[in-house]
């Protein structure tokens, strides 16, 4: 039986015999049925089948209007659990996986920081063992959706005595715990999407840790890889919404050049969709960052055609009052025309910089000679830090 089949019958199997049904019965039959991440082993959500095959069983899902286990939780189900999964223990495993696909834990990510942005390997939050405990004190920023979330993947420095990158360890923060306190920060969308985290004194037991001890840089690098490829899987929203409006733009009737703009950004759409294809692979690797800078630059330059295409109806932007989304999916690029365009300035910026993704091509996919870094093998403790 071919690959295609085994998907196939999996997913008539699941239809016939748990759908119509309520989402959470849905989506545990669909975890059982190793449909959730197809790519994980058999007993973790999966089938230990190609990766690429999980898009045709969403499009099925979807098709179907059944719920679908992504969508309510996506940093979790696109970065949280390819992690778990890859540097996990089996009790972690066990632990995590399935409330994420149902949705019972919602993630958000506890990476930057002030002083620690693209270089995030020169994290200064500190996690000091005592017994079978971490004390951590610091502060996080960016942290998307981070006062709706139950658990933050975190990074943090446990041994300031060696270089940057070898002294950090990775944990699953219970965000309830004593000491953490979340801080909305506006955006000039009006929304508070982002937040700042603070940690003061708070205890995160061994058993969250993720990996070895000073071994989350390596952890670290399989949640960005697997961000890029979230990043870059975007749909095509900005070339629809841009196709829609032009029915009606009386800007496009008048200028030639918007037409030129609409049929160059619906080739590059389709390019980049076909450069994902064929990049897909098992494991999320550097290749994701051809992704990622694709899909900033076509939100971007999608958006900014939208706002040509309305004409003077793009400086009606209708509120800048602070708006704090209750709930995953409120918020995030959503909306108004108007506020999708003032979101999408982040895209080159979140998940990594386009400058920073330029680099990582040019260093691991083209092999060319890697920047210079004078901080490499220097104790972190001895670097210079403003």
């Amino acid at each position: 039986m071919t690959i295609e089949a085994v998907v196939r019958d999996a997913l008539d199997t699941l239809f016939r015999d748990h759908w119509p049904a309520g989402r959470r019965e849905f989506l545990s039959a669909q975890f059982d049925a190793g449909l959730a991440w197809v790519h994980l082993p058999e007993g973790s959500g999966g089938l230990g089948l190609p990766r690429a095959q999980q898009s045709g069983i969403f499009a099925r899902i979807d098709a179907e209007g059944a719920p679908n286990g992504r969508a309510r939780n996506p940093l979790a189900y696109a970065m949280g659990a390819p992690t778990i999964a890859a540097w996990g223990t089996a009790a972690q495993i066990e632990r995590y996986l399935r409330p994420i696909f149902l949705g019972d834990e919602h993630w958000c990510q506890l990476f930057s920081e002030p002083g620690a942005g693209s270089d995030l390997a020169a994290v200064a939050t500190r996690a000091v063992r005592d017994g079978d405990e971490w004390i951590v004190n610091g502060q996080k920023v960016w942290s998307s959706m981070a006062h709706v979330s139950e658990i933050g993947m975190l990074v943090a420095r446990t041994d300031p005595d060696v270089p940057k990158h070898r002294g950090l360890t990775y944990f699953a923060l219970d965000l309830s715990l004593p000491g953490v306190e979340v801080r909305p920060l506006r955006q000039m969308t009006g929304d508070a999407e982002f937040t700042e985290v603070y940690l003061t004194d708070v205890r995160i037991p061994d058993s969250c840790r993720i990996g070895d001890v000073g071994a989350g840089w390596k952890v670290c690098v399989s949640t960005l890889m697997n961000e890029r490829v979230m990043f870059g899987s975007g749909g095509s929203g900005p070339v629809d919404l841009a196709l829609e409006l032009a029915r009606d733009s009386a800007e496009l009737r008048r200028d030639p050049e918007l037409r030129a703009r609409l049929i160059r950004l619906w080739i590059r759409a389709r390019v980049l969709r076909l450069t994902n294809a064929r990049a897909t692979t098992d494991t999320a690797g550097p290749q994701g960052s051809i992704g990622k800078i694709g899909y900033a630059e076509i939100n971007k330059a999608g958006y900014e055609l939208c706002m040509d295409l309305l004409g003077g109806e793009s400086l009606l932007y209708d509120d800048y009052t602070t708006r704090v989304p209750e709930g995953w999916g409120q918020g995030i690029d959503g909306g108004d025309v108007r506020r999708r365009f003032l979101r999408s300035r982040a895209n080159s910026i979140e998940g990594g910089t386009t400058e920073i993704m330029r680099t990582i091509l040019a260093e691991r996919i083209l092999g060319l000679p890697p920047e210079p870094r004078a901080d490499k093998d220097r104790p972190w403790s001895e670097v210079p830090r403003g």
